[in-house]
């Protein structure tokens, strides 16, 4: 005797699914919140409750809509600088250490012109903080394109020396000696913060660069030559290679444009919301941007709206932590369960789902 039976099996694609790439998100972010579900009910909690307080508590005032942009920000302005890398293959992983010297760079100038009230103080600490992330991502670059090192694990251990290096700094030779022997530098004078953008909140001109960064990759990415350029040497390296583009200007291309947006982030925090140099200047933003960047499908529009939605999950976490009584951790677990069903989803880009029929199952019978 035999018997039918069907299973299912992925089947190559083509070409990759414009579709699936955009739907890819949004499966994603579903599933995440089933997670979430799950998760709230095994400790405890109330789902929809939890929910409330989770997504929806945090913006329901003027205040928390200006923290929501707040955090956009730096997200935004690191996630478009990376996106512009990953799109031709050069994986930068070190934003977070970019940042950080930005913050650097930017804060020392600050320091530097303490007392000054001149109003171009404040462009030179921004152009100062550009600089400091863009030679950070220089020495991945250099160590890649000279010594063909990995430049996600140079990238990747930059992060804590630029961090060490912060941390040295405001225990050591910029701690303010009028703060109590605390780890932290003068605070910066006001004429050398950001303006505020919207009044009864925190939200300042930064945001503002991060929407210049937003439009400035899109013309880069979309309507430029070297952006072409470099999405060809991303998708098709021997073409581009035949083509004549440099593989080494691709490099530094991507590591300069990535360090400089993460820099930019830098001196934007510390002249903004933290107003002077802090052991630490960034809950993660630099790591966080890595998964913007992907839910945004390395676009310029997709991070724009990627990024609010990253920093609704560090916003929901706070909440969640004052109202639910969870841990810290919840947010780096609902940016990593995130990520996993992003790079999941992802799949369905280049394979489909396919029934077929399996090949039959011979059943001997044996008679006495």
């Amino acid at each position: 005797m035999s018997s039918p039976g069907w299973s299912l099996r992925l089947e190559g694609r083509p070409e990759p699914s414009r579709l699936a790439g955009w739907l890819s998100p949004l499966l994603a972010a579903a599933a995440t919140l089933g997670v979430g579900f799950v998760l709230f009910s095994a400790l405890g909690k109330a789902p929809w409750h939890a929910f409330y307080v989770f997504f929806v508590k945090p913006v329901s005032t003027l205040y928390g809509v200006g923290e929501l942009l707040l955090k956009a920000g730096p997200l935004m302005l690191c996630a478009v600088g990376l996106a512009a890398g990953y799109r031709a293959n050069v994986w930068n992983i070190g934003a977070e250490g970019q940042l950080t010297m930005g913050a650097i760079f930017g804060g020392g100038v600050a320091l530097a012109f303490h007392d000054a009230a001149s109003p171009a103080v404040l462009p030179l600490m921004i152009a100062a903080g550009a600089l400091g992330g863009l030679a950070w991502a220089a020495i991945p670059a250099f160590l890649r394109t000279r010594f063909n090192a990995n430049e996600i694990l140079t990238s990747l251990m930059l992060v804590y020396v630029a961090t060490l290096t912060l941390s040295y700094l405001v225990h050591g030779p910029w701690r303010d000696p009028e703060g109590f022997n605390f780890p932290q530098s003068k605070m910066f004078a006001d004429a050398l913060l950001l303006p505020n953008l919207l009044p009864e909140t925190r939200l300042h001109w930064g945001f503002l660069l991060a929407l210049a960064a937003i439009a400035i990759g899109w013309v880069f990415m979309a309507r430029s030559l070297t952006g072409f350029q470099m999405r060809v040497a991303g998708l098709a390296p021997a073409a581009a290679n035949y083509a004549g583009i440099s593989a080494r200007r691709t490099v530094w291309l991507g590591m300069l444009i990535g360090g400089c947006a993460a820099g930019i982030a830098g001196v934007a925090e510390v002249a903004g919301p933290i107003g002077q140099l802090l052991p630490s200047v960034s809950p993660g933003y630099g790591f966080a941007a890595i998964i913007v960047a992907f839910v945004g499908r390395l676009h310029p529009v997709g991070i724009l709206f990627a990024s609010l939605l990253m920093s609704l999950l560090y916003l929901g976490g706070e909440s969640a932590q004052m109202e639910l009584a969870l841990p810290s951790a919840v947010t780096g677990l609902f940016q990593g369960v995130l990520l996993f069903f992003l790079l999941a989803s992802d799949v369905f880009i280049n394979f489909r789902l396919r029934t077929v029929r399996a090949p039959h199952a011979r059943t001997v019978v044996r008679t006495a």
